[in-house]
């Protein structure tokens, strides 16, 4: 008998509904039907794979609202948000579809002879989307992989999977080869350990925990596979006394509250110079107060719901013993509520370190540039963070002294499709997006042609 999984709706804890969970023979098949499926497609003239997710983009772009509210089904995003991120997979694919025309070699001169290098695809690439942002971190992965001409396996989070099965329907939809791009229901220790050990995934794209990241990074070195890891984070939004103090308070919030703080890239720290610390905790506290936690379906809707009843219980745990300083609300009833909360905090406290993965953020005060820089970096995570300072050096040095992968001055917006994105320490292993993003897809050929 087929196993099932229940999808649940965050915002009203109620069943959506069952999903198939794939066992080790289906994904198996699964992977058989791809590496079939990638021959064809990487033989196809690179017009022809561009022209391909071209289509893939116009048939995504004429659905956007089902995603969208598919996303505010499954996920609990506010409906603003969820059409972002639909709309967003189709930039994805849109911009990778320049990809295939781009992954040009070179030409080395050599001694006797012409030395030659190609980028040739890996073949089948297994990624692994966690449930947080369902659609636009699996575009990160499918979109350049697909364009570099690998075939795609792609295993969708169980709390989260509707939107990711509704992108494959629609890859058929706009005329993918069937087997090219599939996705495949289930366990992370089903299907998600399958795509490590099995020898035709020959390569593991993987976002999620960094404890299960570690897992699938050694599972991955045992079979010489190469693999990309996007981890977890514990990001410092750094305020210093010369920065726009108003500009610095009012994004906050959105710094760390967006996606009800289950972001690995969310400012959950913000560090404020000591000189106004005061003053910024008087500015922030009305911008909390007024962030709005409710129906993701309303339009106006700024947080929903966080994504499950045990989740909801570990980030309440961070608040045991914690000194909180100001809350904003969230609905009673039904549903994973979380009010956005702010912390205030020393830096060995457990709020300050661990990645809490949800709407509350811990404040810390420093005394000069140096010291915001210490803080900055005492944190084994290195994914991303902000500067706010009017003094264009200090900005140089802060985000050359701040080791993140990430980082943005006067603003929390820091990831973009077409520039590079990954993380350092436990944040991650490799980069991701960027116009060179579908060389990571490929291996290098070097070729030597003899001339006497």
């Amino acid at each position: 008998m087929t196993s099932m999984f229940t999808v649940i709706n965050p915002a009203t804890a109620q069943p959506i509904r069952e999903i198939a969970r794939a066992d080790v023979a289906q994904t198996d098949a699964a992977i058989a039907r791809a590496l079939i499926a990638q021959r064809s497609w990487a033989s196809l003239p690179p017009v022809g794979r561009a022209d391909a997710l071209r289509a893939f983009a116009r048939v995504v772009e004429a659905h956007i609202e089902e995603l969208a509210q598919l996303e505010v089904l499954n996920s609990g995003h506010p409906i603003g948000s969820a059409r972002w991120e639909a709309s967003h997979v189709a930039q994805v694919l849109n911009f990778y579809a320049g990809a295939p025309e781009r992954l040009s070699g070179q030409q080395i001169p050599v001694a006797g002879g012409l030395d030659v290098t190609f980028h040739e695809p890996y073949g089948v690439v297994g990624i692994i989307v966690p449930w947080n942002f369902p659609m636009t971190i699996a575009s990160w992965g499918f979109a350049p992989a697909l364009a570099a001409g690998n075939a795609v396996v792609l295993k969708p989070a169980e709390l989260t999977p509707l939107t990711a099965i509704r992108l494959g329907e629609l890859a058929l939809e706009a005329g993918l080869p069937d087997g090219l791009f599939t996705v495949i229901t289930g366990s992370g220790s089903v299907v998600g350990q399958r795509f490590v050990s099995h020898p035709d995934v020959r390569k593991v794209v993987f976002t999620g925990s960094t404890s299960v990241g570690t897992d699938v990074a050694a599972g991955c070195a045992r079979e010489l596979k190469p693999v990309t890891l996007e981890l977890g984070g514990k990001s410092a939004n750094i305020v210093f006394a010369d920065a726009d103090l108003e500009k610095a308070a009012a994004a906050a919030p959105g710094a760390v509250f967006d996606n009800a703080g289950q972001d690995c890239c969310a400012r959950s720290r913000i560090l404020v110079e000591r000189k106004v610390y005061d003053r910024f905790l008087e500015l922030l506290e009305p911008a909390v107060r007024a962030w709005r936690v409710g129906d993701p379906a309303d339009e106006g809707t700024e947080m929903g719901p966080l994504i499950s009843a045990s989740h909801r219980s570990t980030v309440a745990g961070f608040l045991e013993g914690a000194n909180v300083a100001f809350r904003g609300s969230a609905p009673d009833g039904e549903g994973f509520w979380f009010a956005p909360t702010v912390v205030l905090a020393e830096p060995d406290d457990r709020v300050a370190r661990e990645e809490v993965f949800g709407p509350v953020v811990a404040v810390l005060p420093f005394d000069d540039e140096a010291d915001a820089i210490r803080l900055a970096n005492d944190t084994v995570y290195g994914l991303a963070g902000s500067i706010w300072t009017e003094n264009l050096g200090r900005a140089v040095r802060v985000s050359r002294g701040v080791k993140s992968g990430v980082l943005s001055v006067n603003s929390h917006s820091s990831v973009r499709y077409w520039t590079p994105f990954g993380g350092m320490k436990a944040s991650g292993l490799g980069r991701e997006l960027g116009p060179d993003a579908a060389e990571h897809f490929t291996e290098t050929k070097n070729v030597f042609f003899a001339t006497d």
